[in-house]
């Protein structure tokens, strides 16, 4: 099973990729100052969005991929997405969001469509099932893994995901909290500001 081209290319190109494209956008945030512009709350919504993404990516890991499974994946990606507008739609009236982080944006929107995508092409019969098609029967029940991922990629894929997701998260919180207890005054942007500045 775990020699299947498809798994192969979750495992070790739409995963890796993913996680990159993750930390490349808290390097964006981080660049952008957000502590002193759109402030806590953004970093808030980026959370739930970490949220949203770690809970189907952690069932994929670890349990066995039915009926349940993939609806989980199906409305966690709904709510990423529609977070991902609330969050765009937040930051780009606060702060300036660059060109860089637009781009790391697009991968983070497309990537779990592809992993989505991918999983589904791999249990086919369960996503039929989910709807009342085909002849097999859904499965709704939450269960290991048969044949669970081995400990040498488990572990260092868990570290990458704390070490470079997690906790830069946190960190970017940190950072946000309410900036009158730490008594500096947030930065308004002005986009047409900016622009008038970069054409003198």
């Amino acid at each position: 099973m775990l020699s299947e081209p498809t798994i192969l290319i979750l495992l070790y190109f739409i995963l890796p990729i993913w996680l990159a494209a993750g930390f490349a956008d808290w390097l964006c945030h981080r660049a952008s100052r957000i502590e002193v512009t759109s402030g806590i709350k953004e970093s808030l919504i980026h959370l739930l969005m970490f949220a949203q993404v770690a809970i189907p990516l952690l069932g994929a890991m670890f349990l066995e991929i039915n009926a349940m499974v993939i609806a989980i994946m199906i409305v966690a990606f709904m709510l990423h997405e529609a977070t991902a507008m609330w969050d765009v739609s937040y930051a780009t009236a606060t702060r300036r969001v660059s060109p860089s982080e637009q781009l790391v944006h697009s991968f983070l929107e497309v990537i779990p469509l592809m992993a989505i995508g991918s999983v589904i092409s791999l249990h086919w019969g369960q996503f039929l099932a989910l709807f009342g098609c085909g002849a097999g029967r859904a499965s709704f029940v939450f269960a290991w893994k048969a044949q669970s991922l081995p400990i040498w990629y488990i572990a260092p894929i868990m570290t990458i995901i704390l070490a470079f997701e997690f906790l830069p998260y946190i960190e970017e919180f940190v950072r946000c909290l309410p900036v009158a207890d730490r008594g500096v005054e947030r930065t308004p942007f002005d986009g047409r500001n900016f622009v008038n500045a970069h054409h003198k």
